[in-house]
């Protein structure tokens, strides 16, 4: 019985605490939470990475874990996109679930499509077709070797 005691009496302060800081007006810290990176998970890094900086221009950034089988691209304003080729199970994602680029060189990148053969659609999926939102962005969808969908949009264009 006085072991439960002490956990009532525990579980109290918890609560007395964590009211403390809203009945006096203090708040729990602001996260401050911000976008890093994305991961994803591909089958052949090399592959990957010639398709990434081939087709999107980015460029090849320092893998700081150090592991093989990892590569680290720029996004541009500190954001990265990894490619691990660790694990080897199939991913299968659906055009719902995509990276969204922008540009604002929107017609040079359709010519890079084309030249390189890589197919593009509009949002419903017509090919060779461009999607022009209700606000007049520009939108091209494409997937890239392990079949992630890839949107790059207009948005940044003058």
């Amino acid at each position: 019985m006085q072991k439960n005691t002490g956990m009532v009496k525990a579980k109290m302060m918890v609560v007395l605490m964590l009211c403390g800081y809203t009945l006096f007006g203090q708040s729990a810290p602001k996260l401050n939470v911000t976008f890093n990176h994305l991961a994803l998970s591909v089958k052949d890094v090399n592959r990957s990475v010639e398709f990434y900086t081939r087709v999107l221009g980015l460029s090849e950034i320092t893998n700081k874990t150090k592991m093989e089988g990892i590569r680290w691209l720029s996004l541009g304003e500190g954001k990265e996109l990894h490619l691990i080729s660790h694990l080897k199970d199939t991913v299968i994602v659906n055009k719902a679930v995509h990276l969204a680029l922008t540009t604002n060189h929107f017609d040079a990148l359709l010519k890079i499509l084309i030249d390189n053969k890589i197919a593009y659609s509009d949002w419903p999926g017509t090919p060779n077709k461009v999607n022009i939102r209700a606000d007049g962005i520009k939108q091209v969808f494409f997937q890239d070797p392990d079949g992630y969908w890839v949107e790059v949009n207009s948005v940044g264009a003058p």
